[in-house]
């Protein structure tokens, strides 16, 4: 597949990727969501994913959270096909794993989700403009996938030829840990959502 052409965003060209970033999860009840992303730092980001989430709820959760987005000054991409009201958001979200590539060659920016060295030359073919790298570490979302660990992860972010986003049982204190490999930033479901936020988001250094 060719790689991706992108089209100007109301976002300056300038501007830099989010190093923080928020995953939607069903797992996690709308408004612990909400009360995250209430809490993310400006330019900070959003992958709005809910895959399972069909129909008329999906569309007002995403129309709920990219009206938060864009008060707060936050990127939000979506995950799957990004058609109708998605097309609105600042780009899609591919997760190379699941092999289900857009419609549409054409977006804002283009994030990708990769977990070896296959999957990374495959976005730096694509054009994508960051990589979230996974799973670092041990993951309640991906309970039986083995994890990366620092060197593993420091070994194949060095392969990307876009900025590396950390994923996968990330926290502000295992980011410290691992900024020192080259990656751009982290993001998470957990450390983002539970413990009512008092996980430092708006003191952490990215």
């Amino acid at each position: 597949m060719a790689a991706f052409h992108r089209k100007s965003s109301h976002r300056s060209d300038k501007s830099p990727l989010p190093r923080l970033w928020l995953f939607t999860d069903e797992r996690i009840a709308d408004a612990g969501i909400l009360s995250a992303i209430a809490r993310m730092p400006r330019g900070s980001g959003i992958v709005f994913r809910h895959y399972a989430t069909q129909g008329a709820k999906r569309t007002a959760l995403f129309a709920r959270i990219q009206k938060m987005a864009q008060r707060q000054g936050l990127m939000l991409v979506a995950g799957g096909q990004a058609q109708g009201i998605y097309a609105t958001a600042d780009g899609i979200h591919i997760s190379l794993r699941r092999g289900k590539m857009p419609m549409r060659a054409t977006y804002r920016n283009v994030t990708m989700s990769g977990h070896n060295l296959r999957e990374i030359a495959r976005a730096n073919r694509l054009g994508a403009n960051l990589i979230f790298l996974s799973p670092v570490f041990a993951t309640r979302s991906h309970p039986d996938q083995r994890s990366l660990g620092p060197m593993r992860f420091a070994t194949l972010a060095r392969h990307a030829q876009m900025p590396v986003i950390a994923l996968g049982g990330m926290n502000a204190r295992r980011f410290q840990r691992i900024a020192a490999s080259g990656c751009h930033g982290w993001a998470s479901i957990d450390a983002l959502t539970q413990a009512g936020g008092k996980q430092p988001v708006t003191r952490t250094r990215i």
